[in-house]
């Protein structure tokens, strides 16, 4: 499998490996057990209840964290596939790379963030290599699922117009090529997919859309006047955004990475920018929708109730659990000594569902 990739992609010849060492398996690839590992992870299943723009449970049509990140996934397979990358480790970033999100979206890591502000604050890049690194414990032998490093250097690393990564520590400058094709996908996904679950939850109206380059691009080339049947519409709009996203990012990155020179994963982790990507062109177009988005659905007045709540339900949890510890699980209890009493409660509601979280709040209201 490994002999048609390209030269700057990672391989098991090339990885750093492992931070424990652990014999092959006899059918699947290091990057292919990474993925598994991460499928079968407990914090994975509790991303379907995890708010990705709609708090979970107000309609079963709108994206979760966990649908999200399939799409983000399968996006980036696409892109590894057709740049000759390692599409298994892509896919293991792509699947894993929103871990560490908190209940309730951005609206709950900003919170916790501030909760923590005197003690090292929350961000879900850092707190996405803590639940691989840390949190997550189904081996007898050691501490997390022990993934190889250029999975956990993709987490580390990921970034996007709402996640900027940590700069601190030995990590290498910038991800991999499959950390970064991670990246775009995201970015890609998500601004497609919140747009398609804003005008589902009729926030917005495709008329309010006129005004975009990538609309009417998106419009002309899927015939969309042909089309009456609004949901048929709505989806056919989104997908060949997302299509014309996509196949400018495999033609820019093939561009670039052709006019590079590079011919090692060294060199792409200390390049002086990164590779993957979408062209200017594209990217105004993107910029364009997320400014929309912004303003005419993320800051929408029936969302700005839910964003208050949010402050308030994880404020009053995590002063409760602050005061009576004994009130987390024995698995937390036993985190305090090493990690003190604020980050251990920071851990356990970061890994709530929004449901849980909720659950919670109203037993001690």
């Amino acid at each position: 499998m490994t002999s048609t990739l390209a030269q700057y992609a990672v391989t098991e010849n090339n990885s750093r490996g492992r931070q424990y060492d652990e014999p092959p398996h006899p059918y699947r690839t290091a990057f292919e057990r990474d993925r598994d590992r991460v499928i079968h992870c407990a914090a994975f299943r509790r991303l379907e209840g995890k708010t990705q723009v709609f708090t979970t449970g107000v309609n079963d049509q709108y994206r979760t964290r966990l649908t999200h990140s399939i799409e983000v996934a399968q996006i980036g397979r696409t892109l590894a596939r057709c740049l000759n990358l390692n599409e298994a480790l892509t896919e293991a970033i792509c699947l894993s790379h929103d871990l560490g999100h908190a209940p309730f979206g951005h609206n709950g890591e900003g919170v916790l963030n501030g909760l923590m502000k005197n003690r090292g604050g929350f961000e879900h890049n850092r707190q996405s290599v803590r639940v691989v690194d840390f949190i997550e414990r189904p081996y007898p032998d050691f501490i997390g699922l022990n993934l190889s490093f250029e999975t956990r250097l993709g987490l580390m690393k990921h970034s996007s117009p709402y996640d900027t990564p940590d700069a601190s520590g030995d990590w290498p400058r910038h991800p991999t090529l499959e950390g970064q094709i991670a990246d775009i996908a995201d970015r890609i996904a998500y601004n497609c997919h919140d747009l398609e679950d804003g005008l589902r939850s009729r926030l917005l109206d495709e008329r309010q859309l006129e005004g975009l380059s990538l609309y009417q691009q998106a419009c002309e080339k899927a015939a969309m006047d042909t089309i009456t049947d609004l949901v048929i519409r709505r989806t056919r709009l989104t997908k060949t955004m997302l299509d014309i996203l996509a196949s400018d990012a495999i033609e820019t990155s093939g561009t670039h990475l052709a006019a590079s020179s590079i011919e090692s994963v060294e060199q792409v982790l200390n390049h002086s920018q990164m590779l993957i990507g979408i062209s200017e062109t594209a990217d105004a177009t993107l910029q364009q929708l997320e400014a929309f988005l912004m303003q005419n659905m993320y800051l929408h007045p029936a969302l700005a109730e839910t964003t208050q709540k949010t402050k308030q339900w994880l404020s009053e949890l995590f002063e409760h659990l602050i005061t009576h510890p004994n009130k987390m699980p024995r698995y937390y209890q036993q985190m305090i000594d090493t990690e003190g009493l604020q980050r251990t409660t920071c851990d356990y509601i970061a890994g709530m569902t929004d449901r849980y979280c909720l659950k919670l709040v109203q037993e001690i209201v």
